[in-house]
């Protein structure tokens, strides 16, 4: 295999520099992307999942953004494999992996999350409670499998949120990522798709972010002023990849304002592929136009360390290591600030710390058989 080398000087210095969102200085420009796990029965996680984020902090990784854990709302969740941040037990074993990450030089954000509408067969529920989302509709249009959110509901998953926040910082966290992305409850809500409400929570772009921007100002009262809150979002849907919220800059900068002045510090803006145009006429991506429109630190991830279509290797087609020259240049024009790398990180604990020193040809290229040995 044949991988392009930038020179060790140029990544080592490209990649290492701090980058400061909000009170918290990241060491470096490399963050762990979320990747949803079922390895904590009972919602809590073990010491296999210190171990897990503590290796990739100690090879350098400068954020470790978690997967995905469920907020305290009855109808966050489903798998009861998958972590939660509420809940006495809970808590406390995310308090450890916090200060393990901190033993090994990293910094550390949960991710918070519900699902929404999106519910898998065959998954043992959480707890025996109705899907709900913004109008009670599926990513693929199906009505009747859910129902549609009250006031009351409303209310309460953002308190839900806010607690998680508050908690996060209690514990020892450095920040908190809301996920917005990827056709779940909060991109629900911003997605024409998901979302035909007729109150002041549905209709144009603007309406449609107002229960997501009082989400952020409540997590935002929750904390401290400088403790980071970071926003991920996407254009794509789990099931619909051609799914789009906005399909002009001015649309984009529609939705994204009230959010960063609800008290957004930065956005993490997930693409399938980093190198891919987001609009014609430009050669900015997602995270480069989410920069440039909000003037907020952005958080770049798609396929880094990877050629290839992702579903294609996560249905066993290998996909090799893509040399990181593209990458570089962009960061240099400071199109974004930081780079998440998701499945390569996976496959190689150490990537981090093999980029940083120059070893590109000792990464390993992903394997699917990764995803079922996320040690």
């Amino acid at each position: 295999m044949t991988v392009t080398e930038p020179s060790t000087s140029r990544a080592a210095e490209i990649l290492s520099r701090p980058v400061t969102i909000n009170g918290l200085t990241v060491p470096n420009r490399i963050v762990m992307a979320p990747m949803t796990r079922s390895f904590s029965p009972g919602g809590v996680p073990g010491e296999d999942v210190r171990s897990y984020y503590a290796r990739r902090a100690a090879a350098g990784v400068g954020l470790i953004v978690t997967e995905g854990t469920y907020v305290g709302h009855e109808s966050a969740g489903q798998s009861d494999s998958i972590p939660r941040f509420h809940g006495e037990e809970q808590l406390a074993g995310w308090a450890r992996v916090a200060e393990d990450v901190h033993a090994a030089g990293g910094t550390i954000v949960p991710q918070l999350w519900h699902i929404g509408m999106v519910r898998k067969q065959g998954d043992p529920p959480v707890a025996d409670a109705p899907a709900v989302g913004p109008s009670g509709i599926r990513l693929d249009g199906t009505e009747g499998a859910g129902r549609a959110m009250t006031r009351a509901d409303l209310d309460a998953v953002i308190g839900a949120f806010a607690e998680a926040a508050a908690a996060a910082e209690r514990i020892g966290f450095d920040g908190v990522e809301l996920h917005g992305a990827h056709g779940y409850l909060l991109d629900q809500f911003l997605w024409a798709g998901t979302n035909r409400r007729t109150d002041g929570y549905g209709g144009d772009p603007v309406a449609r972010t107002k229960f997501t921007a009082e989400l952020v100002a409540a997590v935002r009262a929750a904390v401290s002023s400088e403790f980071p809150v970071i926003f991920r979002y996407s254009q794509w849907k789990a099931e619909n990849y051609d799914a789009r919220l906005a399909e002009t800059p001015q649309e984009l900068e529609a939705i994204l304002t009230p959010l960063a002045e609800a008290g957004v510090d930065a956005f993490h803006a997930s693409t399938r592929r980093y190198w891919v145009p987001e609009f014609d006429g430009s050669d900015l991506n997602l995270a480069g136009w989410t920069r440039k429109l909000t003037g907020r630190p952005a958080i770049t991830v798609g396929s880094v360390g990877l050629d290839g279509d992702f579903v294609r290797a996560f249905m066993g087609e290998g996909a090799p290591v893509q040399g990181i020259d593209n990458l570089l240049d962009r960061l240099e024009r400071d199109e974004f600030d930081l780079v998440a790398v998701g499945r390569a990180l996976l496959q190689d604990p150490q990537w981090a710390a093999k980029v940083l020193s120059g070893r590109f040809t000792d990464l390993q290229p992903y394997d699917a058989a990764a995803v079922r040995n996320l040690s």
